[in-house]
């Protein structure tokens, strides 16, 4: 797949402290050749100095996409939610909560914090980068974001 004729690059936040969730994320980017631009980081601290382009992240891009692990060391998923979704600035930026939890808690919580959607990890790789690309897909094809 690739970027069709008019379609804007987007930039997605990933937030994952998982080294092979990130390369497995990366790969799936790679491999059906999706030209949005993938920024890391591994904690929610990181993700919000990110979206607020703070310090290191200064003149960083806002991204259009967050990805969010609900796992995170310091500053966990649905910390980084509610904190993105009650500050104006930062609300109206699509967060799909990707993560390995299935537990119905943490899908109503999330869904109360307002993400935009939740999205089991699947635990095989092909699998896994096949839903990457669905979101990646969805994001860019179907949905219409807001221009920054």
């Amino acid at each position: 797949m690739t970027q069709f004729e008019g379609e804007r690059q987007i930039e997605v936040l990933l937030v994952e402290d998982d080294p092979g969730d990130v390369m497995m994320t990366r790969e799936a980017f790679q491999d059906y050749k999706l030209h949005n631009e993938l920024h890391v980081v591994s904690d929610g601290s990181e993700a919000m100095a990110f979206l607020r382009q703070e310090g290191e992240y200064a003149g960083r891009p806002r991204p259009d996409l967050v990805l969010l692990d609900l796992n995170l060391p310091r500053m966990d998923g649905r910390q980084v939610l509610e904190a993105i979704k009650s500050d104006p600035e930062l609300a109206s930026i699509p967060v799909v909560v990707l993560t390995t939890s299935e537990n119905e808690d943490d899908v109503l919580r999330s869904y109360s914090l307002h993400a935009n959607a939740y999205v089991t990890k699947p635990v095989d790789f092909q699998r896994f980068i096949e839903v990457v690309r669905q979101i990646d897909d969805f994001f860019v094809t179907v949905v219409r974001l807001p221009r920054r």
